[in-house]
């Protein structure tokens, strides 16, 4: 029997992801990411938050604020190059809805230094298989366009771009679209998923 084009791409969607564990060929540790590595990665973020519009927070958060972000149940990551984070990853929760409690968002930051050096597929390739593990069905990413290094990023990752939200965004005087990436984390669809109705 045929496979649908849903569950081809579902497939596609699941090709391995470097693992970026320590003495990677990315020279960085990705690692589970603990409250104590909240101020690395406020200096991290801090940049994206004052001069870019990858994020549309307005203000950056401290790192206590990071902390308690940290805490949603959902992992994070680092990569680290000796103590200092380069880079990030994680995944929060979709939407609060009892519906989508199966579908989460993922986002990726990394230091200008770790761009373009295979720290953000290090990172992806710990933080989905752990989503898998988990038994969540689908990761979601949005990213303010355009950004071609990030959709370069997400789509090795087996992400696939699904829609465009026009003009969703006022930041530094202009407005901006989001584009929303999707990908499967389960290679079947469980009927009905673990804790369904």
């Amino acid at each position: 029997m045929a496979e649908s084009a849903a569950e081809q791409g579902r497939a596609a969607d699941l090709r391995p992801l470097p693992a970026g564990p320590a003495g990677s060929s990315t020279g960085v540790e990705v690692r589970p990411a603990g409250v104590a590595d909240a101020a690395g990665i406020a200096a991290v973020y801090a940049p994206y938050v004052h001069s870019g519009v990858a994020t549309f927070e307005g203000e950056p958060p401290p790192p206590a604020v990071l902390a308690t972000r940290m805490t949603t149940g959902l992992p994070w990551f680092v990569a680290c190059a000796g103590p200092e984070v380069v880079g990030y990853a994680y995944a929060s929760p979709h939407h609060e809805r009892a519906a989508y409690r199966w579908t989460v968002e993922c986002t990726v930051y990394l230091a200008p230094a770790a761009c373009g050096q295979g720290v953000g597929s290090a990172l992806y390739g710990r933080l989905l298989p752990v989503l898998s593990e988990r038994g969540l069905v689908t990761a979601l990413a949005k990213i303010t366009l355009p950004n071609a290094a990030s959709i370069a990023l997400h789509e090795r990752a087996g992400f696939h771009q699904v829609g465009v939200l026009p003009q969703v965004g006022f930041k530094l005087g202009a407005w901006h679209d989001v584009g929303l990436w999707a990908r499967s984390l389960v290679r079947d669809l469980p009927v009905p998923p673990a804790g369904g109705d």
